[in-house]
């Protein structure tokens, strides 16, 4: 069908891959090109069938980086639609993927029919709409008291902020160098900043941060009377 939209599905659980595919498949006008099991078979597969509508299953193993993954899908995919799976209700999860600009969230209890709506939402011309589709639980929880970051992310962009190396945050936190540098990507894909200087600052504008306090100037020293001469 001409008019159909293409599907790719990637999640890392075959059944559930594969009882969609089939599912999806079975609608009039959706039509499910190519499935995969990890991101890089996803990015790959994409670009060979260069699909409408990604649903994308944000835990996947070895996904580390989810929004550097949807990134990756909009920069091969320009105007691509990506759904995101999850099975978690973590409204800091919802919040650090709406700047996307993604056209929807679901959880994996949706039902078939919100999930074809949602898939027939995404596509249509001109829809801004986020469909965010979470569990009972997750539509009756809050969001969390330090937004879209963990209490140690915040801490280390704290850190940050006051200017210490991932070394030094390391130190001070009593942590592995490499999980400092860690929660900084992760940090950065949150804040969708690009570098240390812009992710505390969009901390701050968040307030999910105090402002650095910038240092003190040195107070300059009175100025000494030249006894010496015979001036004033």
């Amino acid at each position: 069908m001409t008019n159909s939209i293409r599907l790719l599905i990637a999640d890392d659980h075959t059944l559930l891959r594969n009882a969609l595919a089939e599912l999806l498949h079975a609608e009039d006008g959706l039509d499910v090109v190519a499935t995969a099991g990890s991101v890089p078979e996803a990015l790959r597969l994409a670009a060979r069938h260069r699909p409408h509508v990604v649903l994308l299953d944000i835990e996947m193993p070895g996904n580390h980086h989810p929004l550097s993954t949807i990134r990756q899908f909009q920069y091969l995919l320009p105007g691509v639609r990506i759904l995101v799976l999850t099975m978690r209700d973590d409204p800091a999860v919802t919040q650090s993927l709406l700047p996307l600009c993604i056209p929807g969230i679901l959880h994996k209890t949706v039902t078939h029919q919100a999930l074809c709506a949602a898939v027939r939402e995404a596509c249509q011309a001109g829809s801004g709409a986020v469909t965010v589709l979470l569990s009972a639980d997750g539509l009756m929880s809050t969001a969390p008291e330090n937004g879209p970051l963990s209490p140690r992310e915040r801490e280390v962009i704290e850190f940050a902020a006051q200017g210490l190396s991932n070394y030094q945050i390391a130190r001070r936190l009593d942590i592995a160098e490499g999980t400092v540098k860690r929660h900084m990507h992760s940090i950065f894909d949150k804040l969708t900043a690009r570098c240390r200087v812009e992710a505390v600052n969009r901390a701050v504008e968040l307030g999910l941060i105090d402002p650095p306090v910038s240092a003190l100037p040195r107070r300059r020293p009175d100025t000494v009377q030249d006894t010496r001469g015979g001036g004033r």
